[in-house]
């Protein structure tokens, strides 16, 4: 607070720190008018309680950490800009979400040479969805994915043998971006992400040998009840 020769001064000192003892940070911003109106973050974490547990719809974000090996499989997940507000996530209307797969050799340093790492292929992807009502009410299914990873990755170029596509970081990843989950019955509370992604690991650095794992990973989604719809914004192509 910059200095001034008010007479106020000292009270107004006095009465920031009562501000700061009862009530902290939020009760001085609401003193000193220090709000930002036009603040709005996105895929922030919130603090309501959740109809279904989601740590996407808790933190904003998903991801997971699958050892095979000493190799490191991350799924990670975030709505979309469209969507961005997990606590707006209702039954109906649209959401969106993007994702991303990739494989740590932890054998090795994050930043050790390329070359030096299990490559570790990506064949296919198939994610398959099914709601949760407060009823037990039919099933519904508003995604499913079914692909060969090189063919809709976002990279339109990638890394390909005939294992399929490369995901070893830092060279490699899967991605697909702005994915729709469609509208839902209006009892929905939650849909769980069921992954399934079909990959060839390398046995050594450097070796022709490779053999098959099946990677899967549920990822829970809360849906909040409304009778509006979730409002999807319009956003440029390379939004994300």
């Amino acid at each position: 607070m910059p200095r001034t020769r008010s007479r106020l001064f000292p009270a107004v000192v006095t009465l920031a720190t009562v501000a700061v003892l009862l009530g902290g940070c939020s009760a001085l911003d609401g003193l000193t008018g220090s709000d930002d109106p036009d603040a709005s973050p996105s895929a922030s974490p919130i603090a309501t309680e959740t109809p279904y547990d989601s740590q996407f719809t808790r933190d904003g974000t998903f991801q997971s950490h699958i050892d095979v090996n000493g190799l490191d499989f991350v799924y990670t997940l975030y709505p979309t800009k469209s969507t961005p507000r997990t606590n707006e996530w209702y039954p109906k209307g649209n959401k969106f979400f993007s994702f991303t797969f990739q494989a740590y050799d932890l054998d090795r340093g994050l930043r050790d040479r390329f070359a030096t790492k299990r490559m570790v292929y990506l064949d296919h992807i198939t994610v398959t969805s099914e709601t949760k009502t407060t009823d037990g009410g039919r099933v519904q299914h508003p995604y499913r994915l079914d692909v060969v990873a090189k063919d809709v990755t976002f990279d339109p170029e990638p890394l390909t043998t005939k294992y399929g596509m490369i995901i070893t970081s830092p060279k490699g990843a899967f991605e697909l971006r702005n994915q729709k989950i469609g509208g839902t019955a209006p009892d929905t509370r939650g849909i769980d992400l069921l992954f399934t992604a079909t990959v060839w690991i390398q046995e050594s650095p450097g070796s022709t040998k490779f053999y098959k794992k099946v990677i899967r990973q549920k990822v829970p989604i809360a849906i909040f009840e409304s009778d509006k719809p979730t409002q999807a914004q319009s956003i440029p192509v390379d939004a994300n």
